[in-house]
């Protein structure tokens, strides 16, 4: 086989559906969030306005951070040395953990390299070492849990996305004496809707499941002290797990799980994601302990943050552009068109300044292709008033349709 020829040709299939990834080359400005430098194919340099960043409250940038930050680096060095069993836990790794458990009134919290790790990890081991455990997935999860769960082998059962009934009707079809574990989201990142969660654990509790939330594009997000959906709303002594990032909403890198400390302490024992991983630099623990300190008692970035997404919402729809309407702070405007999609980026990028990721197959399905914008409490209505006038401007070049008024 012509290894070689296989690949160029697998990439230019990409290339001819508009589903070729590529990476804007960023430079981003310490305390000058969503500022950064572009570094372009040419060599040349240009400021640009980021709107599609998961750094939703700029905490990447905050001062609290980065000298927290800056005090581990001083006192520990660069990296941590090792995985967490062999010399690489760091007393920043144990603070971070206890601040998380804090967070989500839980027992324990585990650490782990990323949010992708954190549910690969944890679903993974869950679900193959609870002997003949099932899981029932939201048919909207990200691929994380997806991978997770194949890594499990257990039986899989998928259900109707935020579907309770069909969640209900799967469950009452399985043996009562089978162990049950519901995975699901709070935010799903790309349609920005919000589970009802209330009612998904009503149902968890009614068949003995236990319950498996993601709140990565919740937390720090939602409920008096950045907790998630699930603070908002009441509802975290219910949830089994409770997973989470530092690498969004806490501005920093990571990603962790919460619990009881026995469940905590069995994932810990057995997920080969975890053993065999490199700890994270005890400079981003302390980041990101600092970080969830100031958000735990600070609300003025979230308050800003809902203004500026409702005020985006009230001016995309004064020129009648699409958007998906959602309870969240993500706001997908729709294209429809995965080349439309990625031109409007690309002009948007080369002749305004502004840089929004298109969104094409295969992360959301095909003829849903959008930009997903993310509002930060930094960006300024002077922001939002240039982006909306320049998607206006190619709404038109490109004859896409408008809203009905």
């Amino acid at each position: 086989m012509n290894f070689e020829a296989y690949f160029s040709d697998q990439l230019e299939e990409l290339k001819d559906a508009g589903n070729y990834r590529v990476f804007a080359d960023l430079e981003r400005h310490k305390g000058n969030f969503p500022r950064a430098t572009r570094h372009d194919a040419e060599g040349n340099e240009s400021e640009v306005t980021v709107w599609c960043s998961n750094d939703y409250l700029g905490m990447g940038q905050h001062p609290n951070t980065l000298n927290a930050m800056k005090e581990a680096i001083d006192k520990c060095g660069a990296g941590a040395g090792g995985t967490r069993n062999i010399s690489g836990t760091n007393h920043y790794h144990i603070l971070l953990e206890q601040e998380l458990a804090d967070l989500h009134n839980k027992e324990a919290a585990l650490m782990l390299t990323s949010g992708y790790v954190a549910n690969w990890a944890a679903l993974g081991t869950l679900a193959s070492r609870i002997p003949g455990c099932e899981i029932f997935s939201d048919s909207d999860n990200h691929a994380s849990m997806i991978e997770g769960i194949r890594h499990s082998r257990a039986p899989k059962h998928l259900w109707k996305h935020n579907d309770v009934e069909d969640l209900d009707r799967l469950l009452s079809q399985t043996n009562p004496d089978v162990p049950k574990l519901v995975a699901f989201e709070s935010v799903y990142s790309m349609d920005g809707d919000i589970c009802p969660m209330a009612e998904i654990l009503d149902v968890c509790e009614k068949h003995g499941a236990m319950s498996y939330l993601d709140e990565v594009h919740a937390v720090g997000l939602y409920g008096p002290r950045g907790g998630g959906i699930a603070e908002r709303e009441g509802l975290m002594d219910r949830i089994t797990v409770i997973q989470g990032t530092l690498g969004k909403a806490f501005g920093v890198m990571g990603g962790y799980i919460t619990g009881s400390a026995n469940l905590i302490d069995f994932v810990r024992s057995f997920a080969s994601g975890f053993i065999f991983s490199t700890a994270l630099p005890p400079a981003l623990a302390a980041g990101a302990t600092a970080s969830i300190k100031h958000l735990k008692q600070s609300d003025m970035e979230r308050m800003r943050q809902r203004k500026n997404v409702r005020l985006l919402r009230e001016k995309l729809d004064s020129i009648r552009l699409p958007h998906m309407m959602n309870e969240s702070h993500i706001v997908p405007v729709m294209v429809g068109d995965a080349k439309k999609c990625k031109f409007i980026s690309d002009l948007l990028l080369d002749n305004y300044n502004i840089y929004v990721q298109p969104i094409n197959y295969p992360t959301v399905p095909e003829g849903t292709e959008r930009l997903r914008i993310t509002p930060s409490p930094l960006h300024t209505e002077a922001d939002i008033d240039y982006l909306v006038n320049a998607l206006s401007d190619l709404w038109s070049q490109c004859a896409l349709s408008r809203a009905v008024a």
